[in-house]
C-alpha cells in the first residue's frame, strides 16, 4: 500500500466519520425530513460516501467515531456542515446545541473555545451562510 493510499484511507476515514455526526444530527428528532434528507445526499456526495456506506451511516451513525482533521480550518468546516444540517428546519432544541458542543470538543477545541462557537454560532447562523460568511461572522466581536 503506497502512502497515498494510506493518506486517502485515512482521509476517507474522518469523512465517513464526520458524516455519521451529519446523519446523528439529522436523526436526533427521529425522522429525518425532506430537507435534511437532500442535505445528508449533498453532504455524502461532498465527502466521497458511496451508497452502501450511507445506507450502513443511517441505520448507525453512533457506531463511527469522530476522527478530527488536523487543522483549524476544517474542524471549521465542519462545525459549519452541522449547523446547516441542525437548521435545516430553523431552529436548534437543547438535545441538538448539547450534540454538537460534545461534536466540538470530540474534533479538538476546548470546553470554553468550544462553547463561545457554538454560542457564537447559534446568534449568526440563520440557515443560510456560506463557509465564507459563517467564517467572518464569527470572528467578527
Amino acid at each position: 500500500m503506497s502512502f497515498t493510499d494510506l493518506f486517502e484511507s485515512g482521509e476517507h476515514s474522518r469523512n465517513l466519520g464526520h458524516f455519521a455526526s451529519i446523519a446523528n444530527m439529522a436523526s436526533v428528532n427521529g425522522t429525518i425530513n425532506e430537507e435534511e434528507e437532500r442535505l445528508l445526499k449533498r453532504f455524502a456526495r461532498k465527502l466521497d460516501i458511496v451508497e452502501s456506506e450511507y445506507e450502513e451511516v443511517l441505520k448507525n451513525p453512533g457506531k463511527y467515531p469522530i476522527n478530527p482533521p488536523n487543522d483549524a480550518e476544517r474542524r471549521l468546516e465542519r462545525i459549519h456542515d452541522l449547523f446547516e444540517m441542525i437548521f435545516a428546519d430553523h431552529q436548534i432544541d437543547d438535545h441538538e446545541r448539547f450534540l454538537i458542543e460534545k461534536y466540538a470538543i470530540g474534533l479538538g477545541y476546548d470546553v470554553k473555545t468550544a462553547q463561545h462557537l457554538i454560542k457564537r454560532s447559534i446568534e449568526i447562523y440563520t440557515g443560510g451562510l456560506d463557509l465564507e460568511d459563517y467564517r467572518y461572522l464569527l470572528n467578527k466581536e
